[in-house]
């Protein structure tokens, strides 16, 4: 079971160089002081952001940089779909909550994936 993903969750590529944060907007319900996340949130540049440099063999701007000898390409993410499966029985706003086992595609085929909830345990 997954956690719910929050303001400040840490996500990844399996094609990018570095993970990056996970941009949720403000207007979202907040708990903690920090807004949930719903499988909505898959805009490229808006919510996933660039991931620093490309390696994925079926991207495009990776084969021309290739082809000048780079291996890599700088990381622009192609996102259509959302992210799945989310938490259906969790809604935020009429979407379902998205929760750390969730999973986003590129279409370069890159995985995208939730590598910290952005929760933050506190001992009391």
């Amino acid at each position: 079971m997954g956690q719910l993903v929050v303001g400040g969750a840490i996500i990844s590529c399996s094609f990018g160089a570095a993970p990056m944060p996970l941009t949720i907007t403000p207007e979202k319900m907040v708990t903690a002081g920090a807004p949930v996340a719903t499988i909505m949130d898959f805009k490229p540049m808006a919510n996933i952001p660039s991931f620093g440099a490309c390696t994925a063999q079926t991207n495009p701007a990776v084969i021309a940089a290739k082809a000048g000898g780079s291996p890599t390409a700088p990381c622009v993410p192609v996102t259509t779909t959302p992210w799945t499966p989310g938490k259906p029985t969790v809604l935020v706003k009429n979407q379902p909550a998205l929760d750390s086992d969730s999973k986003c595609m590129c279409t370069w085929l890159g995985v995208i994936s939730i590598t910290q909830a952005g929760q933050i345990t506190v001992n009391v």
